[in-house]
Formats: C-alpha cells, structure tokens, sequence
C-alpha cells in the first residue's frame, strides 16, 4: 500500500506523461495537416523536391482553394464527432453510443433527402436542412424522454433516441423509394456515405464557428463531466445538477455535430471509436480524455480523407474509409482488455 504522498508523486508523474503525450498528439495533427496539403497526383515528387511550389501557380492555387478547406474541414470534423462522442459515451455510461444517438443523424439524412426530392440540391440548401432536422431529432428526443413514464432519465433519453432514429429511418426509406431513380436517388446515396470532395472556402468557413464554439465549451466543461458518470445521488451531492449539467453537455455536443454533417454527409465511427481509443490511452479522465479525443479525432479523419483521395483513380467516400478502419480498430479493441465507462443504476 503506497503511502499518499507516494501516490500524489505517482499522479505526478502519470499527469506530466498525458501532457507530454498530448502536446506529441498535438504536433503529429500538424504534421499530418502539412502533409494532406502536399500528397495527391499534384504537384509531384519532381516539383516539390525543386522548390517550385512556390512559384507554380497550379500548386498554388490546388493547394490554397482546394486542399487546404478540405483539410480544414476534415480536422473540424473529426474533432467535431470525437469530441462529441466522448461526451455522449460519458454522459449515459455507454461506450457503444455515439453523435448521433439522440436521432441526429439520422435527422440530418431525412432532412437533406427531404430537401434533395422536393426543393433541390442546391448546396446550401440541403447544408440548411439537414442541420435543421438534426436539431428537430434531439428536440424530440428531449420531448420523447420527459413523457417517458418509467425508468430513469438517462434510459429514457436512450428509449427516446432510439424511437426517433428509426422514425427518422423510416422517413428515409420512404423519401428514397419516391425518389426519381435517375437523379436524385444517387445524390441521397452519395450524402449518406459521406464525403468532402465538394468542400470550398465558404463550406469551411460556414460550420467554423459552432465547431469552435461547440468544442471550446465541451473543453471547458471537461472537469464537470468526470461526476457526471457517477450515480446521480452521488454527483448530486458534489453540487452537480445532474440533469440539467447533462441536458447542457448533449445539447453543445450536437450543436457541432449539426453543423460538421450538414457539410460532410453521414460520416460513421470516427465518433465511436476515437473516445475508446483516447480512454486507452489517457484512462477515463475527461480532463485529458477529452482534449485527446480532439486531436485524435482530427488526426483520425485526416488521416482517412487523404486515404479517400489517393487510393483509387476515383475518390473514395470519406464513410467508407472511416467504418472500414473504425470496424477493425474496434474489433482489436474489444478483444483486448479495456478501459471502460460506469455508473450506477440513475434514479
């Protein structure tokens, strides 16, 4: 049995590891957001090796107005459903839940194909409609879950979002057999797998703010989520208002996760499995979980949208890369003993 000042120097040292480690997290998401502005069929090895990026204006122009918002939204969006994920996993105690839980996503589908059969594709609209459905899904969630007459608040939340999912689902399945075949059907099916092919300056800068705002918060708020996986009596009485604290975390979760799938299309896993990893890694505390998930959330999907680019003569949708390496990260994970999130029953 360690005495306590033994164990005070052991955290000690555990803290300044986690630091030391998100700061190498922190250079590596640099790194690699240097190097996805480079690789691609062009320029090549020949003119990068000869300096002459700088004086050729194709480079010049791929690389500021295409690559680099792409590059840009791909970190927005990874660090969006990573960060988003961890609070969720935390929030209900349940590390299979992810962003769009609550009917989110799937609200932002059956609004975007909502929009796609019967008002256009038009870009900004479809952006619109889908962050707008994605809100009406949590709301109804909430609503849901408050006329819910058993169970505790938590498992109502859970009963609720899963009801509103598969409504949303239905929904979906019904805009897509209306569908003309020809013209609509595939551009539902191509939003659904995800992708940032189409992402310019004005897409990068339009869901900025509520990512900034969104994850700022989450960052902010990372102390008050470590109580929040305790019973609700005993984080209760460490003078949290376990409700509301909850409501207000899941609430500024979804807002940029509305806002990085309105943009990105339906992209999976990166917000399942990056909090796993980051718990590995950093154990269960969301002081540095929370931050980890970040930087590994935007390394994640970075690291896949430049897989989507150069794999194949075509582009890969972004989806497709993200469950593909997700489902067998997640399997090497859960066969492997873990670091797991638990609560007691909530009342």
């Amino acid at each position: 049995m360690l005495s306590r000042d033994a164990q005070i120097a052991a955290q000690d040292v555990w803290d300044t590891r986690r630091r030391r480690i998100l700061l190498m997290l922190l250079i590596g998401l640099a790194a690699m957001f240097v190097f996805s502005l480079l690789i691609g069929r062009y320029p090549t090895l020949r003119v990068l090796a000869g300096g002459q990026i700088f004086s050729d204006e194709l480079s010049q122009r791929l690389i500021l107005n295409l690559r680099l918002p792409r590059a840009l939204a791909a970190v927005l969006l990874g660090m969006s459903l990573a960060a988003a994920g961890m609070v969720f996993q935390t929030v209900f105690a349940n590390p299979l839940v992810e962003p769009g839980f609550l009917g989110v996503s799937q609200g932002a589908a059956f609004g975007a194909a909502l929009c796609i059969v019967y008002f256009g594709s038009a870009g900004w609209l479809v952006q619109g409609a889908a962050a707008l459905f994605a809100f009406v899904g949590l709301a109804a969630s909430y609503l849901l879950a408050r006329n819910i007459r058993y169970g505790g608040w938590v498992l109502r939340l859970v009963m609720a979002g899963i009801a509103v999912s598969a409504l949303f689902f239905a929904g979906l399945g019904i805009l897509k057999y209306v569908a003309d075949p020809l013209r609509q059907l595939p551009e539902i099916t191509f939003w659904m797998l995800g992708g940032l092919a189409g992402i310019t300056w004005p897409r990068a800068l339009a869901i900025l703010p509520p990512v900034v705002l969104g994850s700022g918060f989450m960052l902010a708020m990372r102390w008050r989520l470590n109580p929040l996986c305790l019973p609700a009596e005993t984080a209760f009485s460490l003078g949290v208002a376990v409700r509301r604290e909850r409501l207000l975390l899941l609430v500024v979760a979804v807002v940029p996760t509305a806002a990085v799938i309105s943009v990105a299309g339906m992209v999976g896993w990166v917000g399942l499995i990056v909090p796993h990893i980051a718990r590995r890694v950093f154990g269960a505390d969301t002081r540095y979980s929370l931050p980890a998930a970040l930087l590994m959330g935007g390394l994640f999907t970075l690291f896949c949208d430049d897989l989507a680019r150069i794999l194949l003569s075509g582009e890969i949708p972004l989806g497709i890369i993200t469950s593909l390496l997700g489902a067998v990260v997640f399997l090497i994970l859960m066969v492997q003993k873990g670091i797991g999130v638990q609560r007691g029953e909530s009342k």
